[in-house]
């Protein structure tokens, strides 16, 4: 299958390495935005055509499908113009930068009937897959699920301190994968949603710090505080406070409450994720992250949204 990926950064990398061990599977162009770095990326994975055009990437009749790892603000354009030229799609998280987009993203792949999957990696990673094998096996009952992702990214740069032509999104970006977690786990998000924020950013006008709380239909609570103001590396940690036990995830480990970890048959990652939207393909039916199913996401983030604004 010959694909085109959208994006020269930090993600088309990622996904370039997955990719590499998926067989079958033929990057033939990439869809750059800065021409110097597009070629570069282009040479470094031998990918035989390269431009700056979305759209003449798009036009072989041969490309499939496409990866958007494209900047977050373009990612509803490049989907929707995708799927009208008869590509599937894999987006990177968010699909959209609000709910509107999100609904005109989900409105084009129901009408298209492509596959149109948004890259909710945790879903496919092996702790979150243990986690939700219990909960569903009433194994774990959860009573509150709390959360905390820091940064330290008060300039503008990517995760490999490269500049950016683009700014990040603390709620609709980074906060989106917490969201989609709690949601899969609990399966039952409500309007109780209550989001705050920080100062915001003097130059690049986005709000540095934000807390989120949540409530499902059944009682399980959820806190989370996400931050770029952090001093120190990335880092993410999940504590699931259930009836019968509390369970850690952290640096892509499952714990108990006492730090023993917990064995996890399933590798999981960026490499299953895309091997399940090339899946999608073959079997012709709905991707496990299709846009459509994940679209409740994206209601929840407006939810919190819509909080923020009204103070």
């Amino acid at each position: 299958m010959k694909i085109c990926v959208a994006g020269e950064g930090a993600q088309g990398q990622t996904h370039l390495q997955a990719l590499s061990n998926l067989s079958g599977i033929e990057v033939a162009t990439l869809a750059g935005g800065i021409a110097a770095d597009a070629e570069a990326f282009a040479q470094t994975w031998n990918i035989p055509h390269w431009s700056l055009n979305f759209s003449e990437c798009l036009a072989p009749k041969d490309i499939e499908a496409v990866i958007l790892c494209s900047p977050n603000q373009v990612h509803c354009a490049q989907a929707i113009d995708a799927m009208e030229a008869g590509k599937h799609v894999l987006i990177e998280i968010p699909m959209g930068l609000n709910l509107e987009e999100s609904l005109r993203i989900v409105e084009t792949e129901e009408r298209t009937g492509k596959v149109c999957m948004v890259c909710h990696t945790q879903r496919f990673s092996g702790p979150f897959i243990e986690l939700k094998r219990r909960i569903d096996a009433g194994e774990l009952t959860p009573l509150h699920i709390v959360q905390q992702t820091y940064f330290f990214r008060r300039t503008n740069e990517n995760r490999f301190g490269k500049p950016r032509t683009w700014v990040d999104d603390l709620l609709w970006h980074q906060a989106c994968h917490m969201v989609d977690m709690a949601h899969w786990l609990l399966g039952d998000l409500t309007e109780e949603t209550w989001g705050q924020i920080g100062p915001m950013h003097p130059e690049l006008d986005i709000p540095m710090d934000i807390s989120i709380a949540m409530r499902s239909q059944r009682g399980a609570i959820v806190t989370s505080a996400h931050s770029f103001n952090n001093h120190g590396p990335i880092q993410s940690h999940y504590r699931i406070i259930g009836q019968e036990e509390t369970l850690i995830v952290e640096k892509g480990r499952l714990c108990d409450h006492e730090g023993r970890e917990i064995p996890i048959d399933h590798a999981g990652g960026v490499e299953a994720q895309d091997g399940e939207f090339f899946a999608a393909i073959r079997e012709k039916r709905k991707a496990l992250t299709s846009c459509s199913m994940c679209l409740p996401v994206m209601e929840a983030l407006d939810r919190i949204q819509r909080s923020i604004d009204q103070g």
